[in-house]
């Protein structure tokens, strides 16, 4: 289980790393920029990220807690392994096809007047991110099932929960780096 949240924690940083890398110099008007109505910016992407993966953090803190109640859609296991793998699928960077979002997981409106900040913010976020990944090692070896947070209809492997999260990650990563080409040839 090691090697999985060092794995995790790897491409946490990576995805991290690009971002800033990619990010950092570009004005805040261009960070902001929408290229139409139905686009998110590259600032609305990674709002996105931290609020998906901070979502999750009220059902990191209940198993550390041993106050978390497995749905009882976990106790089927074929199920939650079918629902699992089809969001995973769905989330995988190679996949273009535009998703739309559930409302709770829409990007907030950013108040900070610099990029700096907002990178700053994700960077930190992901820093947060990567800090509970040991933490979960007994209920990854445990096979614990949890519920989305955004419906507890619909329940997945913890394990699959932090690979969906990684590859969501790098999704929005490339639709930013398309977005940026977009936005330097216009």
């Amino acid at each position: 289980m090691d090697t999985k949240i060092n794995n995790w924690q790897a491409s946490i940083d990576e995805t991290t790393q690009k971002f800033l890398k990619s990010f950092a110099d570009i004005s805040p008007e261009k960070l902001f920029r929408k290229p139409n109505p139905n686009t998110w910016s590259i600032a609305e992407n990674i709002q996105h990220l931290i609020v998906i993966n901070e979502s999750y953090f009220p059902i990191f803190k209940q198993l550390k807690e041993g106050t978390y109640q497995k749905p009882f859609i976990g106790n089927i296991g074929f199920l939650h392994r079918a629902i699992g793998n089809m969001i995973l699928k769905s989330v995988n960077p190679e996949n273009q096809k535009k998703i739309k979002t559930i409302p709770i997981w829409e990007p907030k409106k950013y108040q900070g007047p610099e990029n700096d900040e907002l990178l700053k913010d994700f960077e930190n976020h992901q820093k947060a991110l990567s800090a509970w990944l040991p933490k979960l090692k007994p209920f990854l070896e445990k096979h614990q099932v949890i519920n989305s947070p955004a419906n507890k209809l619909i329940a997945y492997s913890l394990e699959t929960a932090l690979d969906i999260i990684t590859e969501h990650e790098k999704r929005h990563y490339e639709q930013s780096h398309r977005l940026l080409i977009r936005l330097n040839n216009q």
